[in-house]
């Protein structure tokens, strides 16, 4: 299942599953597979930012893929294949895409700064990795330090065939994604598929400004099926209601770095999707009073939204 500019829905960062000692758990990533279609995703991205994917070796990198992907069935899997260098890239990426992966991601490495060196960078890793594989360009700035302009993603886009999706995470993004819209119409960009991340903080006009869907790990990506579902059939009021019962705990889970991947693991291992909220090491957990205000907000959530009452009892 090869991805195209077509993908829609929800793509959710799966978190790499750890026992206590650090090993991968792989009977929390069968369950999280298996979670994930039933509630309703159409794709699954795995080896992101917050799957721990820098902590991982070559060799496990690429079994975790292989699991999911296998496991999947058929469901389409990209895979997180940033590199510092092309040749690690090229490897993962080939194995990956022989294993059945859909498309691969690739994030900018920090140093980049120009509009050249950046449009450069994914035309030398397109190259490298095979232009017969499908990549998404990830636009996360606040984590990269690396700005990309609608100007600079249409250059991308143009210049390389096998880019067929934007995960955009810029902040604030609104008019980012209305004037790469606003490109598609007057035929300056061919089409590709935006699907957002951020954890789906800014989602609920996200969609309305023309992406596609959501390509993020907030530990209820069910509720972001619905949330698309529920815009895409005209029913704004309702698909804000549910947005605004979510916005506190999602707020809370996007804390920057390990410590927002810790709410969203514990939130996870409370609602029986993965065994355990340990994150491999270097990792934080949770203290007692930051679970307490988790559970505060799985109380009042729990008011407005079924699936969060026996997280709450």
């Amino acid at each position: 299942m090869t991805l195209n500019h077509s993908a829609r829905g929800v793509y959710p960062i799966a978190p790499t599953p750890f026992h206590e000692d650090g090993r991968v758990d792989l009977a929390s990533v069968d369950r999280m597979t298996d979670f994930y279609p039933e509630g309703g995703a159409t794709g699954m991205t795995v080896l992101g930012v917050m799957g721990e994917a820098p902590k991982l070796d070559g060799t496990e990198a690429l079994e975790l893929a292989t699991r999911f992907i296998r496991r999947a069935e058929g469901l389409p899997v990209i895979v997180g294949v940033s590199a510092p260098g092309f040749a690690a890239m090229r490897s993962l990426a080939r194995a990956a895409m022989d294993a059945g992966a859909a498309g691969v991601m690739i994030a900018p490495p920090n140093t980049l700064r120009t509009d050249d060196q950046i449009t450069t960078y994914y035309r030398q890793a397109s190259e490298a990795i095979g232009e017969d594989v499908p990549f998404v360009i990830q636009d996360f700035p606040q984590t990269f330090s690396v700005v990309m302009t609608t100007g600079v993603i249409r250059r991308i886009v143009q210049e390389n065939p096998a880019c067929v999706m934007l995960k955009h995470e810029d902040w604030p993004g609104l008019e980012k994604i209305s004037t790469l819209r606003g490109y598609q119409a007057d035929g300056s960009m061919r089409p590709i598929s935006i699907l957002c991340g951020n954890g789906g903080l800014f989602l609920d006009f996200e969609v309305e400004r023309g992406a596609d869907g959501a390509m993020t790990g907030y530990a209820f990506p069910d509720m972001l099926v619905d949330l698309v579902r529920l815009q895409a059939e005209g029913r704004r009021d309702e698909a804000h209601d549910l947005f605004d019962a979510h916005l506190p705990l999602l707020r809370y889970e996007q804390q920057q770095g390990p410590t927002g991947l810790a709410v969203r693991k514990y939130v996870m291992a409370k609602r029986g999707i993965i065994a355990s909220d340990v994150q491999r090491k270097p990792g934080v957990a949770l203290t007692a009073k930051a679970k307490a205000e988790v559970e505060y907000l799985l109380a009042r959530l729990a008011r407005r939204d079924r699936r969060a009452v026996k997280l709450a009892a």
